[in-house]
Formats: structure tokens, sequence, C-alpha cells
């Protein structure tokens, strides 16, 4: 005759007790990974040693760093808030996020300003971005292949903004751009000037391309184009 229990064979309790212990384990070490930020600040080991940017194009890494003013008695688990505000007061910087690396790293990770057009003065040629911001780049030091504007514009920064994330194609054609009149402006392209309106929606420059094409075809050769009138593209003709 057999006999049956309702306890557990033996070999079936050791590994529930193995894994209940890695289960505290597990809460154990979590608690002292939330806890580090507090008790961690006064360990050597978590001073900052490096600070890595990363995402430049045309800000110097070693100028951004700089922003941030710590030196190697500042703890990686200081507040990092304050630094991506300092780091987002480099006029090149538009927007930075920083997080940490252990033992002793902070990534700085930033968007820049980019160009959009230089502006001359009489010291030489300053660089603009879309907001009409002032940047921080030498084009004698830093090559960069941007329109033209007379003077400070912000209308026409912002156009070429928008032309520059809609329509790259076309921005890069654009060398020169010249105000006529209070809402009019001329794109000289490398092949045509281009009259429009400083809000002419995007969509209008699709239409452009497909004049362009078709007065190639013809072998036309126009002085301009005019994208000012509603549905319609002027070409004007020698």
């Amino acid at each position: 005759m057999s006999l049956a229990s309702d306890q557990p064979p033996a070999d079936a309790v050791r590994p529930r007790r193995r894994i209940g212990w890695w289960v505290v384990g597990a809460a154990v070490l979590a608690i002292v990974l939330l806890a580090t930020p507090w008790w961690g600040r006064t360990l050597a080991v978590f001073r900052v040693q490096r600070v890595e940017v990363r995402g430049t194009r045309f800000a110097r890494p070693a100028d951004v760093a700089a922003r941030l003013r710590i030196d190697t008695t500042y703890s990686i688990w200081g507040a990092l808030d304050s630094l991506e505000q300092r780091a987002q007061r480099h006029p090149q910087v538009r927007r930075a996020r920083i997080s940490r690396r252990l033992p002793a790293t902070l990534v700085v990770t930033v968007e820049e300003n980019l160009p959009i057009a230089l502006v001359p003065s009489k010291s030489g040629f300053r660089t603009y971005d879309d907001s009409g911001r002032v940047l921080p780049l030498d084009p004698s030091r830093i090559p960069v292949d941007l329109p033209i504007v007379a003077r400070p514009d912000t209308a026409i920064f912002r156009l070429l903004g928008d032309i520059k994330a809609e329509q790259p194609a076309l921005y890069a054609r654009i060398s020169e751009v010249r105000r006529r009149g209070k809402d009019e402006v001329v794109l000289e392209l490398l092949q045509v000037p281009v009259r429009v309106m400083t809000d002419v929606s995007m969509e209008r420059f699709l239409e452009l391309s497909s004049v362009e094409a078709d007065l190639e075809r013809r072998r036309l050769r126009p002085v301009e184009l005019d994208l000012r009138f509603k549905d319609q593209v002027i070409a004007r003709l020698p």
C-alpha cells in the first residue's frame, strides 16, 4: 500500500528557494542603485572625470563642455537640468540633453542651431540661423555654402529655413536673396532668378520644377521666373 503526502518533494523545494533568494537579491540591488544618487555623491569614484560631447557639427565640443563649468569635484549624481541650461546658452546650441555613464562620465548630446544664410559686415561675413540669431561660426575658418542676404532679415531667414527643410535641392541652388519691395524677394538660383512673395507656399516650388523642365525641353532660357501670382508661373524670356 502506498501513502500519499501533501508535501512537495524535497528536490522541488530547493529550486523554489533559489528563485526566492534571486528575487530578494534583485530587490536589494535595485534599492542600492536607486539610493546611489543620495549616498554616492561623496564617493570619489563618481566624481566627473570626463565630459563627452556628441552631435556637434559646427560648434567645438570643448567650447560646449566648458559651458558646464564643472570640475573633478563634481559628482555625476548632481542635478543635470542646470547643466543642460548652461550648455544651451552656447549660441550654436539649440537643445542639450545630458546623461550619465558610470562611473565618472557625463555625455552631452546637442542639437545645433544650423546656419541658413551669410550677411556681409564690416568685419566680413556673419552667419545667421533661421530665427535671425547670429552664430559663432566663422566662414573663413569653416567653409559653408550658404545663400547671401544683403542685411539681417528675419522674414528671408525664415523663408530660407522652410525651403531648406522642405525643398533641400532648391535651397542648394540659391546663391543670393534680394528684397524687391515690401513683401517680394528674388531668389537668385544658379540658372535663373525667381521672384516670390515672402509668404510663398512650398507647394509652389513644385510647379516651378515642372515649368523649368518644360522650358528646358523647348530649349528656352528665361531671364526670370515669377511665382507671385496664384496658380501661375510666369516665365519671362529675353
